[in-house]
């Protein structure tokens, strides 16, 4: 007597065993990789990134999800561990068959990816502010670059509204996006005028946690005129840092501190009302006020509760990195439809000029040729419910220069990616 196998019940065997010969038209779902930390120092940032692409899944595939096929995710931890980031990336590539990867929050995680995306031709979408100095066809990058975010938020410090700030503590993590980041802001303020003794660079290392020394640093520091720190301190080290700014009274009045990668979720763990009026600089924040960002508050709240979301199923927060992550996806989606494909090549070509209206109240726009968007700035104060209440913006969004024409040779440089 002959067996009949469905296509289902082959397709099922072929999964149980692990093989990877499952052929495309056998695929009834298109794989996404989500590539976060979900533990380890940066998890406290990256965790919630990982939630907002599912939210966004549920929502794309509640309206049919793309090209007829629903949306499938596949979530891997690279653990805040920089050479597993690059492991987990190629698994995601050339096992699981992933379309498109949405991940990393530092750029050593991204430089340790990138060489994995660019060999096998992967496509990922980078949702974090950072240092620029990089363009590969490989990345859209949906977070700032220096002259969206680092740039504007010294020249604020320089201003009159800002304080008039004449010396600056340049703090951050070890690593090479607060360096590169200082690099660009010691070119930027020698070019304005400022002197290298009214510079000082101060690093420490992932997951530090005793900063009574650097803050007591900071306090000498600033006895020599009008001082203001700014912090790409990464990751929990946020959490130490600012409890002891408050435990040694050091006010946004005397010292503001601008910081680059704390938002609203990095502050859920820390008594804010000391730290009223210090600053951050970011391209969406929380409290801003226009009908899409209520829509995307509003849709995060409900996730949170209906997933038991930790802590934002009570206190539900959104940030910088989550919206860029949200538009990052729904302009993917825009751009498959246009290709009618998921073929990396096709998607990037799409992705080209893509819109998105994002919930900071701007239409968001995809660069035609060097993979960022085109971005508002903002500046907030902390406010004692660890909110924050935009003190500045921009006129309108501000065009990514990925290549910071402050450091040499950059004029020499392309807006655009290599085409290899």
């Amino acid at each position: 007597m002959k067996r009949r196998f469905s296509l289902k019940a082959i397709v099922a065997t072929v999964a149980i065993l692990g093989l990877n010969a499952v052929p495309a038209w056998a695929a009834d779902t298109i794989k996404v990789g989500v590539l976060h930390s979900l533990s380890g120092t940066m998890s406290i940032s990256e965790t919630v990134l990982k939630d907002t692409v599912l939210m966004a899944i549920d929502e794309i595939n509640a309206k049919g999800g793309v090209l007829g096929k629903k949306l499938e995710p596949v979530v891997v931890d690279p653990a805040s561990n920089w050479p597993l980031f690059a492991e987990k990336a190629k698994q995601l590539l050339t096992q699981d068959k992933v379309a498109v990867v949405f991940g990393c929050w530092t750029s050593v995680s991204r430089k340790s990816v990138l060489p994995v995306f660019e060999e096998l031709n992967g496509l990922l979408f980078y949702p974090v502010q950072y240092e620029g100095e990089e363009l590969s066809k490989n990345v859209f990058y949906t977070g700032a670059a220096p002259n969206q975010q680092a740039i504007p938020a010294v020249e604020y410090l320089m201003s009159k509204d800002g304080g008039n700030a004449k010396r600056f503590v340049l703090l951050g993590t070890d690593y090479v996006y607060p360096r590169t980041t200082n690099k660009i802001l010691r070119a930027f303020l020698k070019s304005k005028g400022v002197k290298d003794s009214d510079i000082e660079e101060k690093y420490t290392p992932f997951g530090h946690s005793d900063y009574q020394t650097i803050v007591a640093d900071i306090k000498k520091f600033s006895a020599g005129g009008k001082t203001a720190v700014i912090s790409t301190i990464n990751g929990d080290s946020n959490v130490p840092f600012y409890k002891e700014l408050g435990n040694a009274g050091l006010k946004a009045k005397d010292v503001p501190v601008v910081a680059f990668s704390v938002g609203e979720e990095e502050l859920r763990g820390v008594d804010t009302k000391p730290l009223v009026g210090h600053l951050a600089a970011w391209n969406y924040f929380m409290s801003i006020k226009n009908p899409a960002n209520t829509e995307f508050t509003a849709k995060w709240a409900a996730y949170a509760k209906a997933k038991n979301i930790a802590g934002h199923k009570d206190k539900p927060l959104t940030n910088d990195p989550m919206e860029a992550t949200y538009i990052g996806i729904n302009m993917w989606k825009q751009a498959v439809e246009k290709a009618k494909s998921t073929d990396v090549d096709k998607v990037i070509a799409a992705m080209s000029g893509q819109t998105f209206k994002a919930p900071s109240g701007i239409t968001s726009k995809m660069d035609e040729k060097n993979h960022h968007l085109h971005k508002s700035v903002f500046i907030g104060e902390v406010k004692a419910d660890g909110q924050f209440n935009v003190v500045w913006k921009t006129p309108g969004p501000v065009k990514a220069k990925p290549w910071s024409p402050y450091i040499v040779g950059n004029d020499k440089k392309k807006d655009e990616p290599e085409k290899k």
